[in-house]
């Protein structure tokens, strides 16, 4: 009951962090590209809740705004990397052999490379692509799943009734899709729920450190890199809600994939 409790609480607290990210800019739209200079670096108050930047746009929507386009490339990631890695997981630990050697040592390869790095190189090759952020995140976050999934699959590649399946002469295909498939998808659906929240960092990293998203547009990593300065003159609200904003998701969407993983029936 406790687990099904929180994971009730998990999955109203996203929501409601979802909501928030779409439907302010929608109710309360901002133009970017519109400044207020005398309006700018306003205290929390009415009518702006979280202040204003130095521009004097309204800081409670250019956070929505910021978080709806760090979830949107982080679910990007988390889809894309889970239909890889399961598809890696699935070849290794469903047949074994050589789609097992090849699957793991290439996963042994990508982390052995700092993802960080390897993220920050391609980003920056491609400077401001909404396209390579998502390929960058994408090459760094598809290992997990894919152990996941091979973990699980390990066991029941030997199980009686998929060798009854063999012996009757199905496709490998075919017994992966019947037999493998339905026992990877709850594992790999519990790791999508983490690789979000583990996503949403990384970008806001890569936004952070000037390589991501550029400037003018906002994402939580963005706002946060126009914070530092804003610090120094006493302007803490410029980072306490970009930053509270990265903390409440990620905190929410990890508490889900816990209760997900202590409870597989909830996938269901």
């Amino acid at each position: 009951m406790a687990d099904k409790r929180a994971a009730w609480i998990a999955g109203a607290a996203v929501t409601v962090l979802a909501a928030y990210a779409i439907i302010t800019p929608i109710v309360h739209p901002i133009d970017e590209a519109v400044t207020d200079f005398a309006a700018g670096d306003r205290g929390p108050g009415t009518p702006n809740w979280f202040g204003t930047d130095a521009s004097g746009r309204d800081l409670f929507t250019l956070v929505a705004m910021g978080m709806r386009v760090s979830l949107g490339i982080s679910l990007a990631t988390a889809v894309l990397s889970t239909i890889v890695g399961l598809f890696v997981g699935i070849a290794a630990g469903a047949f074994g052999g050589w789609w097992d050697r090849i699957g793991m040592r290439v996963a042994d390869a990508m982390t052995a490379i700092p993802s960080l790095l390897l993220s920050l190189l391609i980003v920056t090759l491609f400077r401001g692509s909404l396209v390579a952020i998502v390929v960058s995140l994408v090459l760094t976050h598809w290992t997990a799943t894919a152990r996941v999934v091979r973990a699980e699959l390990l066991s029941l590649r030997d199980a009686e009734y998929v060798q009854v399946a063999r012996l009757r002469g199905l496709p490998g295909a075919r017994i992966a899709r019947i037999h493998f498939l339905p026992v990877a998808a709850g594992q790999a659906g519990v790791a999508a729920v983490l690789l979000v929240a583990h996503a949403v960092w990384h970008e806001s990293t890569l936004s952070f450190l000037g390589v991501g998203l550029p400037p003018h547009q906002a994402s939580l990593g963005t706002l946060l890199a126009e914070s530092g300065e804003a610090l120094l003159l006493g302007h803490w609200w410029r980072l306490v809600f970009p930053a509270g904003a990265i903390v409440a998701v990620t905190l929410a969407l990890s508490a889900l994939g816990r209760s997900l993983t202590r409870r597989p029936e909830v996938m269901a």
